[in-house]
């Protein structure tokens, strides 16, 4: 499977396509469809339940898009957040400088400075008419907006949605009446001027994101839920394995996260978060945590670990990483607001500012990973091997055909199991094909009303993954799914 295969796919079933398509799109942005918004939401509710709703120690907030001109300043955005950037001299085609480097001859220059980018480009040039490349320069990333009439202020898209949590900890402290530790979530929207937006949905300029800023004491940094994840086992490459040429090995998660304070919760984090992938349904036989190489971790991070998928055409790509980000952000906000709520009293009397740990996903990359890890073929049919809990459709209801009364008997049906999922109502074709159909968009069960349903209230559920076959009596209907649907 390639990913422009499986992006002709997903538009063809309705989950995303290029945005206003009937105008030649535009490049970055993605619409979500019919299958793909409902997609999308189930994958965010999940991650929802799993991270804020069972933990007691994690809380909410829905932060602007755009806020003061001034949190990107602390952030270090308007300095740090920017990609090298080319042009050709010949025919004008821009080019983000290190994605070229690695088109061009396989080598990767996450991390170099200019000056080593520049070395490199000089001998290449432009793959579009072979023209000679203009050095390469810093293009910040940040989509500027102005604020107000009369030209207002200038001000910014989020690039993140991590800062708001920063700058609003004060607030959410107080609010929480919560000791040191816990944790703020955010969903949401974050937007990035990407130089070269490719790969289908891995690299957008609009995108959301699932973000946990974890706050800690680092003199107090023992997680009690430790003995839980402690033995996880998965790939991981570690800094050492990369610098010494050597394939990463299963290992345990704790094995291989560095002493420092905040370790064990490093290691929760990390856990978690695989926890997650795998309750959504990505295959974790292609997903390994691969350690940041110190030039490759942005300007705040301590430590960093991503969890990379492998895909088949692209090789290994992050679809979420783990931060480190000591105190660096909660510092810098309350050096340049001047406010000094942002330090907590310790009950001896000393004080501290707050550590952080960020589990950060890419809804969009976690999503291209399911799809990749749930896409099936064979010779009669293709489907969509979603878990039931993030499968758009739940369940579908046929009548076996459009008279006799099957249609009214499978109409109280489908009403009465609305309740309790997601289902889709289809009485047009032949049964096989709305089989296929639905095998296609990755509803997990379908239910046939028949003859037989009129004579004993039983109906035939099958199941998309076997297409095994059951009958179940109508009054059982609603358990039988329930148990097959919970995680």
């Amino acid at each position: 499977m390639d990913i422009r295969r499986l992006a002709d796919f997903a538009a063809k079933v309705n989950i995303a396509f290029p945005t206003a398509e009937e105008y030649g799109g535009l490049s970055g942005f993605y619409d979500w469809g019919i299958r793909g918004s409902q997609l999308k939401k189930n994958v965010k509710d999940v991650w929802w339940r799993y991270f804020v709703e069972r933990k007691d120690f994690v809380v909410g907030l829905d932060g602007s898009i755009v806020t003061h001109p001034r949190v990107w300043e602390a952030s270090g955005h308007v300095e740090e957040f920017h990609d090298p950037i080319t042009r050709c001299r010949s025919c004008g085609r821009t080019f983000r400088a290190d994605h070229l480097i690695e088109d061009l001859t396989g080598k990767s220059v996450e991390g170099a400075s200019l000056e080593e980018i520049n070395k490199i480009l000089s001998d290449l040039r432009c793959p579009a008419c072979g023209g000679e490349l203009e050095p390469a320069t810093y293009f910040n990333l940040m989509f500027e907006t102005r604020v107000g009439p009369y030209g207002g202020i200038t001000s910014y898209l989020r690039p993140e949605t991590a800062q708001l949590i920063f700058a609003d900890f004060p607030r959410l402290y107080i609010g929480n009446r919560k000791r040191i530790p816990f944790a703020v979530a955010q969903m949401g929207k974050a937007y990035r001027n990407e130089i070269s937006p490719r790969n289908f949905l891995f690299r957008l300029r609009e995108f959301e994101q699932m973000e946990i800023e974890f706050f800690f004491d680092p003199e107090d940094d023992a997680c009690p839920f430790y003995d839980d994840v402690k033995d996880y086992e998965v790939l991981t490459l570690t800094v050492e394995d990369q610098e010494n040429g050597r394939d990463g090995e299963v290992r345990r998660v704790s094995e291989v996260v560095g002493d420092y304070p905040g370790r064990e919760w490093m290691v929760y984090w990390v856990v978690e978060s695989l926890r997650f992938l795998e309750l959504v349904g990505v295959d974790m036989g292609r997903v390994r945590i691969r350690q940041q190489l110190p030039d490759e971790r942005a300007h705040y991070s301590m430590d960093t670990w991503d969890v990379e998928f492998r895909f088949d055409d692209l090789g290994w790509k992050e679809i979420e990483g783990v931060a480190h980000r000591s105190d660096y952000d909660l510092s810098r906000h309350a050096k340049y607001s001047g406010n000094d709520k942002y330090r907590i009293k310790r009950e001896d009397g000393t004080e501290f500012v707050p550590w952080v740990i960020e589990p950060s996903f890419g809804v969009e990359r976690v999503i291209l990973s399911i799809l990749y890890s749930s896409y099936r073929e064979d010779e009669k049919r293709v489907w969509l091997s979603f878990k039931p809990w993030v499968a758009p459709v739940q369940v579908a209801v046929f009548p076996l055909v459009s008279k006799d009364g099957l249609p009214e008997k499978a109409t109280k049906i489908r009403d009465l199991l609305r309740r309790f999922f997601r289902v889709e109502y289809d009485e047009k074709g032949s049964i096989g094909k709305r089989y296929r159909r639905q095998d296609e968009v990755g509803t997990p069960y379908a239910v046939t009303v028949d003859y037989q349903t009129l004579e004993d209230n039983t109906v035939t559920v099958r199941e998309r993954d076997s297409m095994a076959q059951e009958r179940v009596g109508v009054d059982d209907l609603v358990d039988y799914l329930l148990e097959r649907m919970s995680w």
